[in-house]
This record gives C-alpha cells, structure tokens and sequence, in this order.
C-alpha cells in the first residue's frame, strides 16, 4: 500500500491520455502488481499435457454449463472425468468487468455470424448481419458476457414441466439456483430465494454512476417496484446483481473449476477441439475423435459424453455427428444415427440498442472517465471503481406489454439501462462488436466521447424461431445460422412498445432532474423516408438497429418422445443414442424470461446430480476394460477424419 503514492504519482501525466494502446498493458500490469487474487487461495486450472484412452465421462465444453457438471462428477474420486474445452484459459484482463465488450473478436470469442435477412432484421449492420459473440475459452461465455445474474420467471420452468418435462418445475430448479450461489448483498443474506456458501459469488458492483439509481427511481415513478427480481416477483427495476467477486468477473471457470484444481480424478484438455462423437452400430455413443495441438485423438467414454458446447456448437457437433434432420445430414454425405431436429428450435433475445439519451452532467460512462490512471490502481488494489461496472449495464427492468393481462407477473420486456452509448467510446469498440455500418455509425458519431446512455428494450418471449444448419461436413467451417428476428408478427409490435416505454422513462422527473434529454438530433440512416417518432418510425429503428443480447437456446430441445421438436427427454438423454446428454441452453423448450448465464449454470447443476443419481443406481452397468493407457494420435489423412 506504500507504493500507491509514488506510483501514482509518476504516471498521473498519463492520465489523460485515454486510449487503449496504453490502457490494457497498464491494467494488466497493475494487477499483477498489487496481485489482486491475494488471499484467494484458488489457482488456475492445469492443462492436462497428458490423455487417457479410457474414461468414465467425457464433457465437451467447459463453459457455464460443462464447468459446472466437470466440477461436480469429479468430486465422485471412484470417476475419472474428462472435460474438453477448445479454447485456452480465462486472462487477467477479462477478469475486469467494465471492458467485457473488447473480449469479443479476440482468441476468446468463435465470432460467429448470422446470415442476412433483407429488409427484415440487422439491417444497419455490416453486410446486414448480426455478430453472435461465444466464449472459446474455459468458462466459455461466461468470461465474455455481461455477467448478469438473472433467473428469469417462475412460469417458465412451470411451463416446462406442463410440456412433459418432469422435474423442472420452479420449486425444484430454485433449489439448484441457490446450491450454485453465493449471494454477498446484505439485504439478500436472509432470502428464502437466494443460497450463501455456494461456488458462485453474486452481488452488485461495488460502484456505480447516479443514473443508476436515477433509472430504478424513473421505474418507480411510472408505477413499478423497485425489488429483486430474482425473488418472489419479476416485475420491477433494480440494481444489476453480477456474477462478480471482489470486483472481478466470477466465471464458471473460476467458481467451479479452480476449487477442483487439485482434484487427480479430473482431466481439464485445453485446445481439444471436438470433430465428431463416435456412436456404434448399437447406437450407443462410445468416445470422441478431437483435434489437439496438431494432432487427432480417439478417447473412450466408459459410462457417458456430456455435450456442452452451448447452443451452437452442441448443435453443430451433434450434426457432424450424425444426429439430426435426415434431409440435411444426407445431403452433406453424413451417416445419419438419428433423425432428429436438431438445431431447428433456434431462440434469442433481441431488442434494439439504438435508444439513446443525452446529459451535460458529467454522469456516465465515458470511455476517458474510466480509462485512466486513478481508476486503473482504485481497481487493483481495492476492487473498486468504474472499472467493475457490469459490461457498462448497471440496472435493469422487466415490464409486461399491453398483451399480458393487468396484474400478472409475467413481464415480456427487460430493459438493459447500459450507462453509456455507441459514441461513448468514440467507435472505439461498441460500434465494432454492434457490427454498425458506416452510414449508421453516423447517427451515433457526434456522441463521440460525451455524456450519454441508453435504455434498451428486449423481447423477453419471442415467437420467432431461428435454425442452425452445417455449411458442410467439415468441422472447421463455421455453421450456418439463421437469427429469425421478426419471422413472427407479434415480435415487432412487441419490440415498438417497448420502445415507447423506454422513451416515458427517459422523459420522467427522475432523469430530467438531471439534465436528460432523447437523443433526437440524428434520425436512423435508412429510415429518413418515415415520419419520425411514429410507430413505423420505430419498427425501422429496430430492423435496423437489431441487437442481440447473447442467449441463444433451444436448439437441442427437451421434451417427450411425442414432440416432433424434441431432441432430448427430461433427463437430457439424447433420443435414440445411449450415452449421450446435452447439458446447456440448447435443451431450453422455450426460452426463460431473463438473461441466460444463470438459467445454464441451473441447468449443469440439475444434470449433474440425475447424472450421480443414474449411475449410482447402475454402478458397473457398462463393462469396459479399465485400462490407463494413454490416447495416441491416430496415424489418419487429416483430410477425411471427418
């Protein structure tokens, strides 16, 4: 603590220099330092240099969900457990919350695409696609998102269990909420709805703007509760509760993974990039050929694969597997397992990020207010500042539209108050992760580096469905996905009345108190033909502007054998292949009413608990030689392991 002064002092001239050429490699530093994981006794997971042929199971992915059911099988010490992720391990700069948005498009991120859809979504952006960030990296996307902790409704996992799905009733699914978490917020220490002791640490960020606390009084003011909407009711506003730890991003990776480090029985694969899972001629799913450092393994399962690769890759490898629609599978060359309709039950949340507001305070967060010197060290050796602000999102809210009938607790619109805007940083990153177009950007450009923020609506429910499909046989080639945005009516009017809202809580007492104003001088590029401010107005706002919040699901979908939509049963087991689940988001039937990182996490504890229960009651089922021996890369042509 000594050295605070003299360090300050010595490159407080640089302070105004607020440019990321210096700022990350100064961060970076600073950390290390002040060694801010002092006192947290957990260590980085080891790369296992070595593999085993034999296993008792297989997890492929070790993201939100795949860390977690690792983590948890493991501590079985009678199971040898193989996690295999494709990317390498967390870094210290995205240990820091608020620049969550320059971890995409780096090693970290498989920077996936959507394709275009003419005059209906993403209009505004490059070559009219949306960009679908996911985490390569241990932890997977919960090292790249915004680290929001939301559960979403109760009448979403009662919806699920109505479908068919038994055991993932709202009663049931809390306990694994609260088995997960570690709730560190005072006034929460005592809630039914929240667990304390668990792997995953969550509270608010311990610093914020005023405009926080300015738009939970804006909700107030137009009639909402200001509550936990992870608690007894949803509808309301509040202040975002984070999956953060002394201010640093709390991953899957960190929470569940570095407790388990010393754990010999687990084997964590860093680089293994999964090409294909093996099925036999018994349609029993027996190992896994994957690519690792240049060469190709084969590693066998003794009891179970756990697919956990999120919603696009579990479906993409699920295909290239032989599990999918017939038609498709057949036209690529691909064996077909089973015909199942894998990838066809593509779902996202999605909103538009265009609706910005403007102060003369000194309020928000401007890139230079935070790319500085000052709050650099107040993050370092406090875990404090702007610097732990959530992605830049510091409060949400979640309201019903005029379709939910009056007085139920069933919002259909969050709304993400991000304290910032795309000219906030001065295009340095928003407008290149937003995949803005030139001609949009210029409706942003003369925010460049002032005071603004933005209120942005998402469809919480919506009808529209998207499908993933392989571009070809090849494991390396990225999948074709089709968003859907708006392929359904009901979604845009939803979407515009959202918008409205946003636009009554920008015009409250609340926030003109301090100075607020609609960003009203610039109109979309490409809508200048509609009357502005009209409802049509809108709708061309949002096909242009149309922004993803991240939450893909749904497209390995569990339900009863009698769904033609359902590709895994209330266990997760896939339908038809012994020995294979799917653990994440993809078996979502429908698509929870909040964000869904928290959701997932559920979800892996849930799995992993039938996962012990299962095998507990068939210990010895399957009979495989327990041999040790170590996998060899296959003598193949690397241009037809596939």
């Amino acid at each position: 603590m000594t050295l605070l002064t003299p360090l300050a002092a010595g490159l407080s001239q640089y302070s105004i220099l607020a440019t990321s050429a210096w700022f990350f490699p100064f961060l970076i530093t600073a950390i290390s330092f002040y060694q801010f994981d002092q006192g947290n006794d957990e260590k980085k997971v080891k790369n296992a240099k070595k593999l085993l042929k034999y296993y008792d199971f297989i997890i492929i992915g070790g993201g939100s969900a795949g860390a977690v059911v690792a983590s948890r099988l493991s501590e079985n010490k009678n199971w040898k457990v193989l996690l295999l992720e494709a990317g390498r391990d967390e870094t210290d700069l995205s240990d820091v919350p608020v620049v969550a948005a320059h971890l995409q498009f780096g090693r970290m991120d498989w920077k996936y695409k959507t394709e275009p859809q003419p005059g209906v979504a993403c209009l505004g952006f490059i070559d009219g696609r949306c960009n679908w960030p996911r985490g390569k990296v241990l932890g997977g996307s919960s090292v790249l998102n915004y680290m929001l902790y939301v559960r979403g409704n109760k009448r979403d996992y009662d919806s699920w269990e109505a479908q068919g799905n038994p055991g993932w009733g709202y009663d049931t699914v809390l306990q694994y909420f609260k088995k997960s978490e570690d709730n560190r917020n005072p006034y929460l220490k005592d809630s039914y709805y929240h667990g304390k002791g668990g792997y995953l640490t969550v509270q608010e960020s311990p610093w914020r703007t005023p405009l926080a606390t300015a738009y939970v009084e804006a909700g107030e003011e137009m009639g909402f509760h200001n509550r936990d909407i992870n608690g007894q009711y949803q509808t309301g506003f509040m202040i975002a509760q984070g999956t953060i730890r002394r201010g640093s991003r709390c991953s899957t990776a960190k929470a569940f993974l570095r407790p388990a480090h010393k754990r010999s029985n687990l084997d964590v694969a860093l680089k293994s990039h999964v090409l294909k899972i093996l099925i036999d001629s018994k349609e029993r799913a027996y190992g896994v050929r994957l690519q690792r450092y240049g060469a190709i393994y084969t590693v066998y399962a003794k009891k179970e694969i756990i697919v956990s690769g999120g919603s696009i890759n579990s479906a993409q490898l699920l295909l290239l597997s032989g599990i999918g629609p017939k038609d498709h599978l057949q036209q690529l060359g691909i064996k077909v397992h089973r015909d199942l309709p894998v990838g066809e039950n593509l779902q996202d949340h999605y909103g538009t990020g265009a609706l910005t507001f403007t102060t003369k305070n000194p309020v928000s967060l401007v890139q230079t207010r935070y790319e500085n010197v000052p709050s650099i060290l107040k993050y370092a050796i406090f875990g404090s500042g702007p610097l732990t602000v959530l992605g830049g999102v510091e409060s949400l809210g979640f309201v019903p539209s005029s379709r939910i009938p009056a007085g139920e607790d069933w919002p259909d619109i969050e709304f993400h108050f991000v304290s910032s805007s795309p000219g906030g940083d001065g295009g340095d990153q928003v407008r290149k992760v937003h995949g803005l177009s030139d001609a949009t950007w210029t409706m942003f450009r003369p925010l460049a580096y002032k005071d603004s923020f933005t209120i942005a609506p998402m469809l919480l429910r919506p009808k529209s469905r998207g499908r993933l499909m392989l571009r070809s046989r090849n494991p390396y080639d990225k999948p074709l996905l089709y968003a859907g945005y708006f392929t359904h009516p009901e979604d845009i009017k939803v979407l515009v009345e959202g918008v409205k809202m946003g636009l009554s809580l920008g015009n409250t007492n609340a926030f003109k108190k301090k100075g607020i104003q609609f960003w009203d001088q610039v109109t979309m590029p490409g809508c200048e033909s509609i009357e502005p401010w009209t409802d049509a107005y809108w709708e061309c706002v949002c096909r242009h502007y149309t922004q993803t919040t991240y939450h893909h699901a749904g497209s390995a979908k569990m339900g009863t054998p009698y769904d033609p939509q359902a590709v895994v049963n209330h266990e997760l087991k896939v339908y038809g292949i012994r020995g294979l689940r799917v653990v994440d988001a993809s078996i979502m039937p429908t698509i929870v009413s909040g964000n869904t990182n928290a959701p997932t996490i559920m979800i892996g504890e849930k799995a992993s608990h039938m996962i012990k229960q299962d095998w507990t009651i068939q210990y010895n089922h399957r009979r495989v030689p327990r041999s040790v021996e170590s996998a060899w890369p296959l003598k193949v042509n690397q241009t037809k392991y596939f």
